[in-house]
């Protein structure tokens, strides 16, 4: 998938200077992050919306939509893919893939050099766990 969030990116790179009568991202970059933000914020609702109404198809379509204006914005803020994917394995070495970020700082010992590896600390998935032991007769 990370090749595929790469193609649309560069497609978006190339098509920030085209006319914007003609190209809908070459529209967004001439109107702007906030513009750019509004959108990203339309289609998380728009996902959000079909999530809960339970229609998988349109969660599809709008997740593409989503996925596009998000790639928009992240061209515009001069954030690369690879960025965000350094990101995410910075944040699996901390607390495994599944799991968010807490908002506070996660305390790594002090003992450790500042180029070492963060340990991985690997949480259990209750939430995972739980949904388990109930569909299981």
């Amino acid at each position: 998938m990370s090749d595929s969030i790469e193609r649309l990116y560069q497609a978006v790179i190339a098509a920030r200077d085209l006319d914007p009568a003609t190209s809908r991202t070459a529209r967004l970059f001439q109107r702007g992050p906030a513009k750019m933000a509004k959108k990203l914020a339309e289609e998380a609702v728009e996902v959000v919306i079909d999530a809960i109404s339970g229609k998988p198809d349109a969660v599809v379509r709008e997740s593409a939509d989503l996925l596009y204006n998000l790639t928009v914005l992240w061209a515009s803020a001069g954030v690369k893919p690879e960025d965000v994917w350094r990101e995410m394995e910075r944040r699996e070495r901390l607390l495994g893939i599944a799991e968010k970020l807490p908002k506070s700082p996660v305390k790594v010992p002090k003992s450790l050099p500042k180029t070492a590896p963060v340990p991985v600390v690997r949480r259990r998935i209750v939430a995972l766990e739980s949904r388990l032991r109930k569909r299981q007769p």
